[in-house]
């Protein structure tokens, strides 16, 4: 199954490894670190400010979508599967 990230972005719900809040993942030093480590897989679906990151095998996702939007899509996903 896939999972819509928004802007038009899915991914198959096998590769995602990770869904963060944007807001709480903010103050943590060892998350800025590995996102700068990471800048050329980053891909902004957010024109604006981010609400969400989805961190999958190969890119890392800042969506305009909420993490608790993504992790009910997610569980559908799997539910399915």
């Amino acid at each position: 199954m896939y999972i819509h990230l928004g802007d038009n972005h899915v991914v198959p719900s096998k590769e995602v490894v990770m869904i963060l809040d944007r807001q709480s993942s903010q103050d943590s030093s060892i998350v800025d670190e590995f996102f700068k480590k990471q800048r050329d897989k980053i891909v902004q679906l957010a024109s604006n400010d981010a609400k969400s990151i989805i961190i999958t095998l190969d890119k890392i996702y800042f969506s305009p979508l909420s993490s608790s939007t993504l992790k009910k899509r997610a569980q559908v996903a799997f539910d399915i599967d």
